[in-house]
Formats: C-alpha cells, sequence, structure tokens
C-alpha cells in the first residue's frame, strides 16, 4: 500500500512550520474559530443560538457566551437527520461526505459523527507534523517499509444515502489519503486486498506473512491500539509454524479463502523459500516465552507505533515483552470526532508520553476538573491552561461540533512554545459508582494492576479485563472479569480477589465497604477466548478491527456483551479484605 511519490518530504520546513504556529497560538486560535465559524455560518444549530456570521468586535466572547457547552447526547438528534439524508445545513454549512461511527464500546452502540473534507486535512496534518518529529529522532530508511496491522471496514450507505463507517475506514477510503500520505509514509508489506479485506482474520494472518517476507525491509511495526499489536502477536504464537509451511513451500494457506485477498498474496509468495522459512523457525524456537519477537523476526526495525495511553495502557507491558529493547512510541492523540495533539517527544515511554495541542486543529477550550466534583467552573482556553491542573477537552472543530465536552480528562504537563503538552488521565464520566463511591476507569486499571503482580509470582498473566456493578443483590457490589493466561489454584486468586478489593482507594469505597453499604468485590474469571468473543460481536455491529477498545465498565445496557461475560465464568471469588 501507499507506493512513494517523487515528492520529497522536508522535515525540517514541517518542524519550523509548527515551531512558528505553537509560537503564535492564540493568534491562530482566534483566526481558526473565525474560519469555523465563517464556513458554517448557515448552520441552523448556530443561528438558533444567535451566531449568523455578523462580524462583531469579539467573535470569540460572542460564541462563548451564545453557544452552550454540549455532549453527543444534545447533539445526537442533529446528527440523526443528517443521517437520514436531511441536506439543509444542520450543522455545518454544507452537506457531509460522510459520517463516522465511533467504537461504541463504551455505551454497546456507535455514535455517529460528522466526517468533513476539513477533518480529512487535519489527519494528514497531524501524522505529517508527527511524523517529521519521529523521524528526527528514529530516521527510517526511504526504501524501508512498515508493517501495517490496519484494517478497514466497509463503508454503507444510510437510508438518507449518507456513506457511514468507522473514522479509520472514512480516512483509509479517502481519496486524499493515499496522495497525501505518500511522501511520509514507508511502503507497507501487505497489499491492499489485505487491509480492505472483509474478513479480519484472514487479513491479520496476511498482514503478519507479509512482514515475514519482507522482514529485513521492515522498519517499524504499527496498529492504531496497542491491543492490536498484541493481539497480532499474540496470534503468532498459535499459526507461525503454519507461516513457516506457507513460505517453505511457496503455498498459501488453506485458510485463506476471500478470492482477492488470495489473488494479492500469490503474487507475493511466488516460489518456496525453505531458506527463510528455516531461519524464521530457528528465531521462533530460539525464543523464550516469546520475549523480543518483533527484533527477532524483524532485525531492522526501529521502533514500535501505536496508541498506547489511556485504556491501551493495561496492553503495554505485553507490548514491551514482544518488543524488547526496541523503543515503543506513543501515537498522537484524537478521538473519533478529531484529532486535537501530536507526539512531538518520541523518545519518551508510553508512561511519560505528552502530546502537543496543534491550535489550528480546532478550537479548544479547557474546563477545570473539581477534585471535590462539586461546582463547575467556566472554561479556559488554549493559551490560559495551568501546568499541573486538570483539565477536560471541549472541542470545536469544522464538522459541526461546537463547544463539545469531549470527555477526555488530561493532566498539562508543560508547554511547547504557547501549546500546551497534555498526557491523557481517563474517561471523566464514573464508570463503577454504587452511592457516594466514584471510581474512573484509571482507578480500575491501578487496581488490577495491583491484584495481577500477585498472580505474576505465578508466571500468569492477566490477558484482558472488564467489569460491571451489580445491583442484583443488596447491598450492590463491583464485579471484575478476568481472562488470565494459566491455571493456579483458589488461594492465589483469593488474593487477587482481595487485592483488587483494597485497590480501590477512593475514600467513598473505603467507607462504603467498611461500613457494609458496598458488599464484597467479586472476582470471576473467565474462560480463555471470552474477549475476544467481545471483541467479534463489536466487529459484528460494524466496528473496526483496528478502533475496537474492550468495554472496561459494561453497564446493563450493554446486554449482549454482559450476558457473553456471564456465559464464560469459569469461577469466582468474594473479598475478604473489609471483613
Amino acid at each position: 500500500m501507499l507506493e512513494k511519490k517523487a515528492e520529497t518530504f522536508n522535515m525540517n520546513r514541517v518542524i519550523d512550520d509548527f515551531d512558528e504556529m505553537t509560537r503564535n497560538a492564540d493568534q491562530v486560535q482566534k483566526q481558526t474559530l473565525k474560519e469555523i465559524l465563517h464556513k458554517n455560518e448557515s448552520a441552523i444549530y448556530l443561528r438558533n443560538f444567535g451566531i449568523n456570521g455578523d462580524t462583531t468586535t469579539d467573535p470569540e466572547g460572542d460564541f462563548k457566551a451564545l453557544v452552550p457547552l454540549v455532549t453527543d447526547s444534545e447533539l445526537e438528534p442533529y446528527i440523526k437527520r443528517m443521517v437520514d439524508g436531511d441536506t439543509s445545513p444542520i450543522l455545518t454549512g454544507h452537506p457531509v461526505p460522510a459520517i463516522s461511527l465511533s467504537s461504541g464500546t463504551s455505551q454497546g452502540r456507535p455514535k455517529f459523527v460528522p466526517f468533513t473534507d476539513e477533518l480529512m486535512e487535519n489527519t494528514l496534518q497531524l501524522f505529517r507534523t508527527a511524523f517529521a518529529f519521529r523521524n528526527r529522532e528514529f530516521p527510517i530508511d526511504d526504501n524501508g517499509r512498515a508493517l501495517q496491522f490496519i484494517f478497514s471496514s466497509k463503508q454503507y450507505i444510510s437510508t438518507g444515502g449518507v456513506p457511514i463507517g468507522t473514522a479509520t475506514t472514512n480516512v483509509y477510503r479517502n481519496p486524499n489519503f493515499k496522495a497525501g500520505m505518500r511522501s511520509i509514509m514507508s511502503l507497507c508489506c501487505s497489499p491492499d486486498e489485505v487491509i480492505f479485506s472483509p474478513d479480519v482474520h484472514q487479513a491479520l494472518y496476511c498482514h503478519l506473512l507479509s512482514g515475514i517476507l519482507f522482514r529485513d525491509q521492515v522498519q517499524y511495526v504499527f496498529a492504531p491500539f496497542a491491543h492490536g499489536l498484541v493481539h497480532a502477536f499474540r496470534t503468532f504464537e498459535h499459526v507461525w509454524e503454519e507461516i513457516v509451511t506457507d513460505i517453505k513451500h511457496g503455498v498459501l494457506s488453506s485458510r485463506i479463502t476471500v478470492p482477492s485477498v488470495r489473488a494479492a498474496m500469490s503474487k507475493l509468495i511466488t516460489a518456496p523459500n525453505p531458506e527463510l522459512a528455516e531461519t524464521i523457525r530457528d528465531k521462533c524456537l530460539s525464543l523464550s516465552n516469546w520475549y523480543g519477537l518483533i527484533p527477532a523476526l524483524f532485525p531492522n526495525a526501529k521502533y514500535v507505533y501505536g496508541i498506547m495511553t489511556g485504556s491501551m495502557e493495561p496492553y503495554v507491558k505485553k507490548l514491551r515483552h514482544y518488543a524488547g529493547d526496541l523503543p515503543l512510541v506513543s501515537h498522537d492523540y484524537g478521538s473519533s470526532e478529531g484529532w486535537i495533539a501530536a507526539n512531538v517527544t518520541p523518545r519518551l515511554s508510553p508512561e511519560e508520553a505528552t502530546f502537543a495541542v496543534i491550535p489550528n486543529l480546532g478550537y479548544f477550550e479547557f474546563l477545570p476538573v473539581s477534585e471535590t466534583g462539586e461546582g463547575e467552573q467556566e472554561p479556559v482556553g488554549l493559551t490560559e491552561v495551568k501546568v499541573g491542573q486538570e483539565y477536560e477537552v471541549v472541542l470545536t472543530n469544522y464538522a459541526g461540533l461546537y463547544r463539545y465536552r469531549l470527555g477526555d480528562v488530561v493532566k498539562i504537563m508543560s508547554f511547547y512554545n504557547k501549546t500546551p503538552q497534555l498526557k491523557f488521565v481517563c474517561r471523566r464520566n464514573l464508570i463503577l459508582s454504587i452511592n457516594i463511591d466514584k471510581n474512573t476507569e484509571r482507578d480500575l486499571q491501578l487496581s488490577v494492576e495491583s491484584a495481577a503482580k500477585r498472580l505474576s509470582e505465578e508466571k500468569i498473566e492477566v490477558i484482558d479485563f472488564s467489569s460491571h456493578v451489580d445491583l442484583s443483590t443488596e447491598p450492590g457490589h463491583y464485579v471484575i472479569f478476568w481472562e488470565i493466561s494459566g491455571e493456579t489454584n483458589e488461594d492465589v486468586l483469593q488474593d487477587c480477589c482481595n487485592c483488587l478489593d483494597k485497590g480501590f482507594i477512593d475514600a467513598g469505597y473505603m467507607s462504603s465497604r467498611k461500613c457494609k453499604t458496598i458488599g464484597a468485590l467479586e472476582l470471576r474469571v473467565l474462560e480463555k477466548g471470552t474477549f475476544k468473543k467481545i471483541q467479534e460481536h463489536f466487529l459484528g455491529l460494524g466496528s473496526s478491527a483496528g478502533q475496537f477498545k474492550m468495554p472496561r465498565c459494561v453497564k446493563p445496557s450493554n446486554a449482549k456483551v454482559l450476558q457473553i461475560l456471564c456465559e464464560n465464568v469459569v469461577s469466582r471469588f468474594f473479598s475478604t479484605a473489609f471483613e
């Protein structure tokens, strides 16, 4: 994919342009808001609030005074009209060319987000910026290749005639993507037919096989999310012998049945290559528990790249195991609603990664997060944030989102010139709460990490996890679902259960547990492969394999996922930590 183009990429010019923009971040923000309002001046939504494109002495002040902060639920009726084919200027000045689907893992269903040509341009700008800083630290060869685990699900046409697909699908299928990316992308190992395959399992196998065939040319390994990278190499553990057989005999596995994929791959695997097959076999057999698998397979790879922060943090430990000494470079910060910030310090570890906001991708406000949760403050501008403070991101973009609360909490770590460098903290919404207890996804993650240390003493790891608030009993209690890599005795799992319970250090939770207004935490150990079934469920709903994120808290409304979890429980334990 993505063949080279003659035009060369000027790394220094891109960095210089970014430096200039961030030195003038405040002015760039004002100009960006002005452009957004001008392009969408006919939008019914804006006109309803008195924003009609008339020139004022203070468009920024008027905008913030007249347009309210909103969430996705308040915009949903407007977006539904667009999905249903209403071509009037509802949120944007012109009809949108496509609608993006979010991953849908948190609410049990994807949400619709407008996708426009401006968002596509923003994506290309961010990729170019991040690539410039990354390539300055880790220069890649002009003739090198990238092993990219990317998957493009199908777009479908809504009843109103609007193309709908995941955000990644809308990007990959956009006609400007290929042209815009040629000068900054290494050749992909896999043919286009693999990326656009309707069968993600066959596509993953072919990605792995393609990477091996070009192993000496692979410069870096990429997937949008760390989960995808871990899943890819866990899969390799099970299929490597079959891949070796394919290479040895020069015949593609019978598991590849999609005609277009089979035809494309048959052009890569054209003759027997017993020497390469033996090399891969020797590499695999020489590894200890697959440690350092990635550099063993791809000796010239310089880094591993993907989103590794937030909900992807639990996969970093396993990814680091596969990567050995290769640097893990965190992908940039954004969402289905749009990109926000680039990683301009790529040598920082995933745990330390920060992201510099690109001032012209949208108009950004930051809502201070109160430690007490009481009394919401007014949002501040991009250049007004304070280092060390936590904020919820509020986004206004070209695609019809105005003062949209993203739901992400970030911490300001420093400034790059006059634009903040931020660290993702967590999703703002509480995921575990029964009465006065307040626990976020980050709190759950820390509890699981603490308990997993006890499990690691037995040489066993947590493959994946989720949670649920069970109110069917009185009092209600937290349920933690674990899928683990091996078997161990009940005493160890009971210890883990107690560690999970004690791992929630929120004062409201601890006091509620002590006075028994919240019941004992329950650990439910799952059958192997349960979380794979959940992924298959979301893929069936239209999620992209590359965009999938495991739901960390399963609410009653997410009935099918809860059913999958509950039907695959093999053992359960109740905490005795507060007895």
